[in-house]
C-alpha cells in the first residue's frame, strides 16, 4: 500500500489560494480581547527602533573625536576622555533601553500569540466534534491531530513573533533609513537602493518555500496518520508479524517526509545566503563611495564609521524579516489547512424550533414509537445500502434486526441516532421528525451499547456519568440495577479506581458492565443493543440478561443479534438483506414462512 496526499486536500489547496492578507486578516478576530496588550506591543517599538538608530551615531562620534574631526555641539569643547565618556554612557543607556523595552515586548507578544493559539485550538476542537460521522469516515485521525496541534502553533507563531516581528523590522529599517539620508543622502540612496533586488529574491524564494512547506506538511499529517494507525492495532500488527512490512511502510512515508523538509530548508537557506552576500557588497560599496568621498573632504571618518554600521544594521532586519518570512509561510501554510477544516460544513445541525419541539415531548409524553417512513440512505451518492425502508415500531415493542453481514443493520442504528442523515424519506420518533429534535434530546431519548464500549481514561464514575451532574447515589442505583455494582466494589478505589486509556486494565466484559450502566443511568426512552452481549461469558452474560428484563420493562428495545437462538421471545423481527426490508414477523410466523430467517435459523442450528 502507498500513502500519498490525497488529490482531494491538493484540490482544495488549489481552491483556496487565499493571498497572504486575507488569511492573516482570519486572525485578527482572536486579537479582540488582547487589544491593550497588543497596542502596548506596538507601542514599545519606537524606542526600540530609535535607541537602535542612535547607537551607530554613538560609535562615529567617537571615531570623530578620536580624529579631532567635527562632532556633535555638547561634545566640542571637551577632552576626548570627557567626550568618550559621555558616549559610552549615552550608548549604555541604549543598551538597557533596548535590553528593558525589548524583554518586555517580547514577553506581550508570546502571550498574545499564545492566547491566539489556546482560542483557535478550542475553536477547532469544537468544530471538529461537531462533524457528522461521515467526515471521520474519509479523514484519518493522524492528519485531524496534526492540524489540531502543529498547525495550530504555526498559526500563534505567525501572530506572535511573526506579525509584529515584521512591524519591529520595518520600523527599525525606517529609523535607519530616514537616519542615513538626514546624514548623507548620496551614501543612504547607494544602500536603499540595494534593497530593491534583495526583497525581489526574497520574495521569490519565499513563494518557493510555501510549496515545498504545504508539501511537508501534508507528508506529516500521512506520517502521523501511519504512526496512529500502527499504534492504534499493534495487537494486530504483532499478531500477524507484519512489523517488517509496516516498517517499510512507514520508511517510505519519513523519506518523502524528509525530502519535503531538505526543499524547504533549501528555499530558508537561499535567502540567507543571499542576505549575506548583498550586505557584504553593501559594506564594500559603502567603503569605496565613502573613501570617495573622504577623498574629496565631503564627509568624516566618522561619518564613514557610521554608515558602515548602517550597512549592517540595515540587512539585519532584513534578515530578521526574511526568518520570519520563513515563519509567515510556515504559518500561512497552517491557516490554509486549518481554514480547510473550519471550513467543512456541519451537516447534521439542531433545528432553531428546538425549544417547541422539546415542549411539544414534554407534554405529550415519551412513548418510545418509531416509524421509518420511506427511508433512503448511502454512505455514497447513489451506492445505497438502505432501500425503501418502511416500518413501525410500536411504544415498549421489542424489535430485532436480523440478516447477513452489510445488509444495514448498523446503518439503521446510525441513522436513528442521527449520526448520519438520510439521503430520502424521514425517521420519527412519537411522530416528531428526528431533525426536529436537537442532538442532545434525542440522545438522551435514545440509549445504545454496541459490540464494543469505549471507555475514557479517568476514574469508573467518570465513565458512567461521561460527565453529565449525575450524584454518587444515582450511580450506585444504575450500576446496581444492571448488576455490576459488586463487581465496581471489589475494584481497588471502588468507584474512584482509574481506567487506563480504553479500559486496558478491564476484561472485555467488565467495560460491556460499564456500559450498559452508563445507559442505565440516563433512563431512555428506547434502548438499541448492537450485539451488545456477544463479547461477554456465560457467567456475565447471565447477570446482565436479568438486568435487561429490568433495562427493557416498558421502553422500546431494538435489538441486533447474530445469535438467532437470543430474540425468540421479541415481540417483532426485521429480516433485512442488501438493505431492504424481506420479512417481517415473529420467531414461529417466520420460521413457518420458512424464508430467509428460516433459512438463518436452522443454519445456525446446524452448526451447534
Amino acid at each position: 500500500m502507498t500513502v500519498s496526499p490525497s488529490s482531494s486536500a491538493k484540490k482544495t489547496r488549489s481552491k483556496n489560494q487565499d493571498n497572504d492578507w486575507r488569511l492573516f486578516l482570519k486572525l485578527i478576530p482572536y486579537t479582540r480581547g488582547n487589544r491593550g496588550i497588543l497596542l502596548l506591543s506596538m507601542i514599545l517599538l519606537v524606542p526600540l527602533a530609535i535607541a537602535g538608530a542612535i547607537q551607530p551615531l554613538i560609535i562615529g562620534q567617537a571615531v570623530s573625536i578620536l580624529r579631532q574631526e567635527p562632532t556633535w555641539f555638547f561634545l566640542e569643547n571637551l577632552s576626548i576622555a570627557q567626550g568618550i565618556n559621555i558616549l559610552v554612557g549615552i550608548l549604555l543607556a541604549t543598551v538597557v533601553i533596548r535590553l528593558m523595552f525589548a524583554s518586555l515586548q517580547g514577553f506581550l507578544v508570546q502571550k498574545i500569540g499564545q492566547e491566539i493559539t489556546a482560542a483557535v485550538r478550542e475553536d477547532l476542537f469544537v468544530h471538529v466534534t461537531a462533524l457528522a460521522s461521515s467526515f471521520f469516515d474519509r479523514t484519518p485521525v493522524g492528519k485531524l491531530v496534526t492540524r489540531i496541534t502543529n498547525d495550530v502553533e504555526a498559526l500563534g507563531d505567525v501572530f506572535a513573533s511573526g506579525a509584529i516581528g515584521v512591524v519591529s523590522d520595518f520600523v527599525s529599517i525606517i529609523a535607519i533609513v530616514v537616519t542615513m539620508y538626514l546624514m548623507n543622502w548620496q551614501l543612504a540612496s547607494m544602500l536603499v537602493l540595494m534593497l530593491v533586488p534583495v526583497t525581489g529574491l526574497i520574495i521569490y524564494f519565499q513563494q518557493q518555500y510555501r510549496q515545498a512547506n504545504y508539501r511537508a506538511r501534508e507528508e506529516l499529517s500521512q506520517l502521523n496518520s501511519m504512526l496512529q494507525e500502527n499504534i492504534a492495532g499493534i495487537n494486530i500488527v504483532q499478531l500477524f508479524r507484519r512489523e517488517q512490512y509496516n516498517a517499510e511502510m512507514f520508511r517510505s512515508i519519513n523519506n518523502r517526509y524528509r525530502q519535503a523538509i531538505n526543499k524547504t530548508i533549501f528555499h530558508d537557506s537561499a535567502v540567507s545566503a543571499t542576505l549575506e552576500w548583498i550586505s557584504l557588497v553593501a559594506i564594500a560599496g559603502v567603503l569605496w563611495l565613502g573613501g570617495v568621498f573622504i577623498i574629496r573632504e565631503n564627509i568624516t571618518f566618522g561619518v564613514l564609521s557610521t554608515f558602515i554600521l548602517y550597512a549592517q544594521r540595515l540587512f539585519n532586519p532584513l534578515r530578521q524579516f526574511a526568518d520570519k518570512f520563513t515563519m509567515f509561510q510556515s504559518g500561512f501554510t497552517a491557516i490554509e489547512r486549518i481554514a480547510e477544516l473550519m471550513n467543512q460544513p456541519i451537516e447534521i445541525k439542531d433545528p432553531e424550533s428546538s425549544q417547541l419541539t422539546r415542549k411539544k415531548i414534554k407534554e405529550q409524553g415519551s412513548r418510545g414509537e418509531i416509524i421509518f417512513d420511506h427511508v433512503w440512505f448511502g454512505y455514497k451518492e447513489d451506492e445505497y445500502v438502505l432501500k425503501d425502508l418502511n416500518f413501525t415500531i410500536k411504544p415498549g415493542e421489542k424489535v430485532a434486526l436480523v440478516g447477513p453481514t452489510g445488509a444495514g443493520k448498523s446503518s439503521i442504528i446510525r441513522l436513528l441516532c442521527r449520526l448520519y442523515e438520510p439521503n430520502r424519506g424521514r425517521i420519527l420518533v412519537d411522530g416528531i421528525d428526528i431533525r426536529d429534535i436537537s442532538q442532545a434530546e434525542l440522545r438522551r431519548y435514545i440509549g445504545v451499547i454496541l459490540q464494543e464500549s469505549f471507555l475514557f481514561a479517568g476514574d469508573v464514575k467518570r465513565n458512567i456519568t461521561l460527565g453529565d451532574d449525575y450524584s454518587l447515589e444515582q450511580v450506585k442505583e444504575a450500576a446496581r440495577l444492571t448488576n455490576i455494582d459488586k463487581f465496581i466494589e471489589q475494584l481497588p478505589q471502588g468507584y474512584n479506581t482509574i481506567l487506563r486509556e480504553r479500559g486496558t486494565n478491564l476484561s472485555g466484559g467488565q467495560k460491556q458492565l460499564l456500559a450498559f450502566a452508563r445507559v442505565a443511568i440516563r433512563n431512555p426512552s428506547v434502548l438499541v443493543l448492537d450485539e451488545a452481549t456477544a463479547s461477554l461469558d456465560v457467567r456475565t452474560e447471565a447477570l446482565i440478561q436479568s438486568a435487561l428484563e429490568q433495562l427493557l420493562t416498558e421502553r422500546t428495545a431494538i435489538i441486533i443479534a447474530h445469535r438467532l437462538s437470543t430474540i425468540s421471545n421479541v415481540d417483532k423481527i426485521l429480516v433485512l438483506t442488501r438493505g431492504k426490508l424481506v420479512e417481517s414477523g415473529t420467531h414461529e410466523e417466520l420460521l413457518a414462512q420458512e424464508g430467509l430467517y428460516s433459512s438463518l435459523y436452522k443454519l445456525q442450528m446446524l452448526g451447534t
